[in-house]
């Protein structure tokens, strides 16, 4: 029975970014720069695979991701105390071994499907769809696992008729755990200011030519571009904003929405309306708060 970990985030779906761009190109308006930012020369395979390798590295590291183990750890034991799905007569030592366990196992293979099925951003402005993705992503594979771990370890052979049999019990507990996920996640992802002397963010330097140097404000996405709004105006990149926020790691910030990531000094006011708050930041730019982080900033200071 597999406990999940978070979701990660993703970039939404947002249609219009290159219409967008093509009209601006056509009206003159930032013309070379938005151009040099799609002429941009395809990546080798060194750096698509340091790029995959990076991602999938932050996947499993991030704070959000480690606190999903930690929920399935927690989880894992609760199940082993309860004695769940009729495993009480098992001694409580291997019991706490086997549910702790294959909780973690899930929440590892939790993420990566998650981070796989999200991994072009498409399922984001979705997230019912996405949950039932990973739900039934998770299931089907690790079905087998739990089927051959739980034969060996409480049968000491391997029944092959049996293995329908953990299909319900592994897709009620994946279920649970991936709801009990989206819950406990419903945090901004942070990003904090580096100490004295650390080399900026890696993010800065895939900033385009004419904002080199610029003060970056906020990260705001577009179907598969991000939309830099800077002290020298703004541009386009092909990048998810989940992969941005990674690399935005030294400059003090959140993303305030699933579409939006915010540099907190660059907010100069708040404001709200119809139940939602909206961030007012530098370049009379708004950037727009979810209900589901709103708590979370408001408590630590950003409004």
């Amino acid at each position: 029975m597999t406990c999940l970990a978070r979701p990660s985030c993703f970039t939404p779906v947002r249609g219009g970014a290159v219409d967008r761009l093509a009209v601006e190109n056509l009206g003159g308006v930032g013309v070379s720069a938005s151009q040099s930012s799609l002429r941009q020369s395809p990546a080798s395979f060194r750096e698509r695979l340091a790029d995959a390798v990076h991602a999938s590295r932050t996947a499993m590291t991030a704070k959000e991701s480690l606190r999903g183990f930690a929920v399935s750890a927690v989880a894992g034991v609760f199940l082993a105390l309860i004695g769940a799905f009729g495993t009480n007569a098992v001694p409580v030592v291997p019991r706490l071994a086997y549910w702790t366990g294959l909780c973690l196992a899930g929440a590892i293979v939790g993420t990566a499907v998650s981070h796989f099925i999200g991994r072009e951003g498409r399922a984001d402005a979705r997230p019912w769809l996405y949950g039932a993705l990973t739900v039934v992503g998770v299931t089907l594979p690790f079905t087998a696992v739990v089927w051959l771990v739980s034969e060996l370890t409480f049968h000491g052979d391997v029944r092959l008729a049996a293995l329908s049999l953990y299909l319900g019990p592994v897709f009620i507990v994946t279920v649970a755990m991936t709801a009990l996920n989206f819950l406990v996640q419903r945090q901004p992802v942070e990003t904090h200011a580096a100490p004295v002397g650390a080399p900026e963010p890696r993010f800065l330097d895939r900033l385009p030519a004419k904002l080199r140097g610029a003060e970056l404000y906020a990260v705001e996405a577009e179907d598969h571009y991000l939309r830099l709004h800077t002290s020298r105006g703004q541009d386009l990149i092909l990048m998810r904003l989940s992969d941005a926020v990674a690399e935005l790691e030294g400059i003090e910030g959140a993303q305030t929405h699933r579409s939006w990531w915010v540099a907190k000094a660059a907010v100069e006011d708040a404001r709200r309306g119809d139940g939602r708050a909206t961030l007012r930041i530098k370049g009379d730019i708004e950037a727009p708060v979810s209900r589901a982080y709103a708590k979370a900033l408001r408590a630590a200071g950003w409004f």
